[in-house]
């Protein structure tokens, strides 16, 4: 389980450093794709396996459905941390996300976001007041 926030700085060459505390999870092997809201998303290998098994399952006869394969897979890039526990961002992802130095890496359970320093906290801005209304519809009954 990835959890907190973190503010990493890309280097020049669009490398990112993981949070330590990340690392032991993602040592095998990560897939970074777009994600929703201009974010890019960093997979453990496992758990992308696991998501593109269930992609399998859609109907591929429903434009939608193609659409956002294509957008997904051609998106995806496959990579080991290196022993400084950096991955390259490729520059096609950090165009899509926006992201120059100021990054934000954030464990959202089994996944992990990369978000524009700036955008995260625009984000946030708007976010976080929704956040104890929206509790019951996201989670019924549990809260």
């Amino acid at each position: 389980m990835f959890l907190g926030t973190h503010e990493p700085r890309l280097d020049e060459k669009g490398r990112l450093v993981l949070p330590a505390k990340f690392r032991d999870g993602l040592a095998t092997g990560v897939v970074l794709t777009k994600g929703q809201d201009r974010s890019l998303v960093l997979w453990p290998m496992v758990e992308f396996s696991a998501y593109a098994d269930r992609l399998r399952e859609a109907s591929r006869t429903d434009a939608r459905v193609r659409s956002y394969l294509r957008v997904f897979f051609s998106s995806a890039f496959d990579q080991v941390p290196d022993k400084q526990g950096r991955i390259n961002i490729p520059t096609s992802l950090r165009d899509y996300a926006g992201l120059d130095r100021e990054v934000v890496v954030v464990g959202a359970d089994t996944t992990i976001e990369v978000w524009d320093l700036g955008t995260w906290n625009s984000y946030l801005t708007n976010a976080e007041p929704k956040f104890a209304d929206i509790s019951e519809e996201v989670v019924p009954g549990v809260f």
